[in-house]
């Protein structure tokens, strides 16, 4: 297992980490109840944190961030030395959690997209792992949540008998909710984008051969033009011109150059 820490990737705190570790640290947390916000980043969750101080914060308040994009397991091999050999992608990882919390007999909970797709992703995961016990599922209201209405969903997850949760909720809002309900839940919350899509069989996953080569947004792209065409042409130039500059030293990023949120921003 490998677990070297949090590493100053843009002035964005990402675990260089292995599967094995990550999901060791996760069904801990599950077993102990201890909150443990994690999420899987890719190019643009990064660059959220980059250009916005107070998505930094939440980023870097999380307990675990994994290099979900090949270009970010590049970044932490070019930049720290980690000599990390594979990212830790969130498809992936939750598919590896959900064994995991089968064996330990671990309850999840599903939160966010919509109910045609947790019916999917419920059937196909209980297919996969028939010891999985899936507790509840909630799917998103797509729009943003008034206060009063945070309890709520706070005491359906815990009532549930969950011992973790999984959100897709689509970046960066998985990561705003996982910050601001990770604490009140006292349980890993997982922040895991296009899986809920992906294993419901709603959503095609790039061949491998892309993925390895760090090309997964380009096939993306293709198949979604319309919504990701802005966020790969503009951030993934971005993310490497911004990298060169760290690994050149011409630019320090600081992790505590941050921003606390005033308000809670919750999403539903």
């Amino acid at each position: 297992m490998i677990d070297l820490g949090k590493k100053n990737l843009l002035g964005v705190n990402i675990n260089a980490i292995d599967y094995d570790s990550a999901v060791e640290q996760i069904v801990d947390a599950a077993k102990s109840s201890t909150s443990f916000g994690v999420a899987a980043l890719a190019v643009h969750g990064v660059m959220t944190g980059v250009l916005d101080p107070i998505q930094r914060y939440r980023l870097n308040k999380l307990e675990l961030v994994v290099p979900d994009g090949q270009p970010i397991r590049w970044g932490l091999n070019l930049i720290h030395s980690t000599g990390l050999r594979e990212r830790v992608y969130g498809p992936t990882l939750m598919l590896r959690v959900c064994e995991a919390a089968a064996l330990n007999k671990l309850p999840i909970y599903l939160f966010g997209s919509t109910d045609d797709v947790l019916k999917s992703l419920t059937l196909n995961l209980t297919n996969l792992f028939p010891a999985l016990e899936i507790a509840g599922s909630h799917a998103s209201r797509f729009r943003t949540l008034d206060p009063d209405e945070k309890q709520p969903i706070v005491d359906d997850i815990k009532n549930s008998g969950a011992k973790l949760t999984f959100v897709g909720l689509g970046c960066p809002r998985q990561e705003v909710w996982t910050y601001e309900f990770k604490d009140c839940l006292s349980m890993p919350v997982l922040s895991v984008g296009a899986a809920f899509a992906f294993h419901a069989g709603m959503l095609k996953q790039a061949p491998s051969g892309l993925q390895n080569m760090g090309l997964e947004w380009l096939f993306r792209l293709y198949c979604e033009p319309k919504r990701l065409w802005k966020r790969y042409v503009y951030l993934n130039p971005y993310y490497l011109s911004l990298l060169f500059l760290q690994w050149t030293k011409l630019k320090r990023f600081d992790t505590n150059d941050t921003q606390t949120p005033s308000r809670e921003v919750l999403y539903g």
